[in-house]
């Protein structure tokens, strides 16, 4: 087996692994994770695409990639073939990336939040000094129950998503996250700036679906484009929404808004004739947890979330 760099590839040597991949984020995670992989192609035809493959007899049982974000890299994928021995070539290619990513002079910070068709990254990570986290990724069937959306009795305005609501949004979520895990695992939480980058990934991008502005809403005081409290909403698969921010300010949580948010953008999904909902939450945000298996939520993945310089 030969570890070589990612640009070196061909598409034609990776595509049955990519398409390998795709079928597991539909039959595991109910994602159709096409357009994301159509994505990587054109980048890997333009040897643009930072990263490893493993190469056995010429063609491709496992790669991994990287992107480049001002001082910090972030992985943004691992697969490994399960017909291989994955544990062992997993641990080769993250080796091999990150001293490709340490030897770059302006590199101060790595983020990974690797789904596991890897295989085990745990042990690989801690070993190269990462702090690592547990995220849960979580799944409500729509079918099963529908209850009227609640009334949110606050004084505030409920309204769908507007472009308008880009900055205010961001600065939202930068009281949100002020001293939370998440901002550790995702430090675009710690800023303004980095928030605002964050919400256009989301919405603008197809890494996390194709937005939903019918399904996401906002609270705000009436008069105002301060707002309280937001859930964003995208679909990644026929049917199937996936919760890509959900926050309430300082100050207001611990009153039912996040719960009714949720509620709500889960009654216009089931009036939109989806079927079912995701999201991903860090393990240790016990509150969180609690709340979504409330709603009806239940774990069928979880994944390691990790963070390098300690």
């Amino acid at each position: 087996m030969n570890i070589i760099d990612l640009r070196q590839a061909t598409v034609r040597q990776i595509e049955p692994l990519l398409q390998e991949e795709a079928d597991h984020w539909r039959d595991e995670l109910h994602w159709d994770y096409r357009s994301a992989l159509e994505l990587i192609k054109r980048f890997l035809e333009a040897h643009a695409l930072s990263g490893c493959v493993a190469l056995e007899s010429g063609s491709a049982v496992g790669y991994s990639f990287y992107v480049l974000e001002d001082y910090k890299g972030l992985i943004g994928g691992m697969y490994v073939s399960p017909q291989q021995n994955q544990g062992p070539i997993g641990r080769r290619l993250l080796d091999e990336m990150l001293y490709s990513m340490r030897s770059l002079p302006q590199m101060q910070r790595i983020e990974a939040q690797l789904m596991p068709f890897g295989g085990p990254v745990d042990e690989a990570l801690r070993a190269q000094g990462f702090r690592l986290h547990t995220r849960q990724f979580m799944l409500l069937d729509l079918t099963k129950k529908f209850e009227p959306a609640p009334t949110i009795n606050s004084g505030l305005r409920l309204d769908r998503w507007n472009d308008r609501y880009f900055e205010p949004c961001a600065k939202l979520i930068y009281l949100a996250y002020a001293n939370h895990i998440d901002g550790d695992i995702n430090d675009q939480y710690r800023s303004r700036n980095g928030a605002l980058k964050f919400l256009k990934n989301i919405i603008l991008l197809p890494g996390c679906g194709q937005f939903q502005p019918g399904a996401s809403f906002v609270l705000r005081h009436p008069g105002s484009d301060e707002l309280v409290a937001a859930v964003l909403t995208s679909e990644v698969a026929e049917g199937v929404g996936h919760t890509t921010q959900i926050c309430v300010q300082p100050g207001f949580q611990g009153h039912g808004l996040g719960r009714a948010l949720m509620e709500t953008a889960a009654n216009a999904l089931r009036s939109m004739r989806f079927k079912e909902l995701s999201l991903t939450v860090t393990a240790e945000n016990h509150t969180a947890v609690h709340l979504y298996e409330r709603l009806g939520f239940t774990t069928i993945k979880s994944f390691t979330a990790g963070v390098w310089p300690k």
